[in-house]
């Protein structure tokens, strides 16, 4: 092994995870603003898409930063290695922000689907504290600067990360019961449910993955940084997961009626509109399937009644 594996290594390969899951988040806020969704204001801009933008932005540009300050600006200086410069100390302040906007997109969802304000109350209840502890192992690690003494935040990262597992695993098993209960048994609409099972159980599960992955390395193997490639991605993979929730849509368009997908649209909370009973909008979401199917086998059904009735010819 290398003199640099353990430090240089691993930030090059963290910033080349994070360059690419940029990339991917990047494509999916240029597909959201193209599509034109009719969403609500605070959706589309004042804290959802664009500050999730421009806060991947700002983190992706520091961490290329960081990377020339240590391979370019200090090339002779390994003692710099020592230190854990600005852009790792934003990390946590940077993934703290992404998390929190995203579990309270994904709380407001749940009281949409559930009209539950208890059901909310605990996902905010959860949300704000792991916030608040993200935010604070983030200028805890601002002050220590030094890698060699990032082990005395043991426990406030500790903390900061299992709670934010547990937010994102209660929020995906929440939201998984809840859209279970709107199956109908019927394929078509079965189908569009299970699409929305498994984007919220994709929101919870990469998170809770990469959460682990930065919780463990950090506790066993605090002196290298390896913990740097599941810290620093995790902010673009909360970004991913909510944007894909945003642009399923597309794809709903092309399984169901405008009606069905105006009802599917309020009840998911995508667009204003009163608030939608979860059964109710499965059942619209069925009959805007089927009905175009319907049509077509009454019309098939009334011609062949007509040519084999007597005295009725074909036109």
């Amino acid at each position: 092994m290398g003199v640099y594996d353990e430090t240089l290594g691993e930030s090059s390969v963290s910033l080349l995870i994070n360059t690419y899951l940029y990339g991917v988040v990047s494509y999916q806020f240029a597909a959201y603003y193209q599509a034109n969704f009719n969403d609500r204001l605070p959706v589309k801009f004042a804290c959802m898409v664009l500050f999730l933008f421009l806060l991947d932005t700002f983190h992706s540009i520091a961490v290329i930063y960081m990377a020339w300050l240590y391979t370019v600006t200090n090339y002779a200086n390994p003692a710099v290695l020592q230190y854990a410069l600005w852009p790792y100390n934003f990390t946590p302040i940077g993934t703290a922000f992404a998390a929190f906007v995203t579990h309270i997109f994904l709380g407001d969802r749940i009281y949409r689907l559930t009209h539950s304000k208890v059901l909310f109350g605990i996902v905010i209840a959860m949300a704000l504290p792991t916030f608040i502890l993200g935010f604070a192992c983030g200028v805890e690690a601002w002050i220590i600067k030094l890698i060699v003494d990032m082990p005395r935040i043991d426990n406030l990262a500790t903390a900061w990360l299992a709670l934010q597992m547990s937010v994102d695993i209660f929020i995906t098993g929440t939201l998984s019961i809840v859209l279970s209960r709107t199956r109908t048994g019927w394929p078509a609409t079965d189908s569009v449910v299970r699409r929305l099972i498994r984007g919220a159980i994709q929101t919870g599960l990469f998170a809770s993955i990469f959460s682990l992955g930065d919780l463990i390395t950090f506790l066993v193997l605090p002196y290298t940084n390896l913990y740097g490639m599941f810290a620093i991605p995790v902010g673009r993979i909360y970004s991913n997961t909510l944007m894909d929730t945003l642009l399923v849509r597309e794809k709903l368009k092309l399984q169901m009626s405008s009606s069905a997908f105006e009802r599917t649209s309020r009840m998911m909370g995508w667009v204003p509109g009163p608030p939608t009973n979860p059964r109710a909008a499965a059942t619209s979401i069925h009959f805007g399937v089927h009905r175009s199917l319907q049509d077509s086998a009454d019309a098939v059904s009334l011609d062949g009644e007509q040519k084999n009735a007597p005295g009725l010819s074909p036109a």
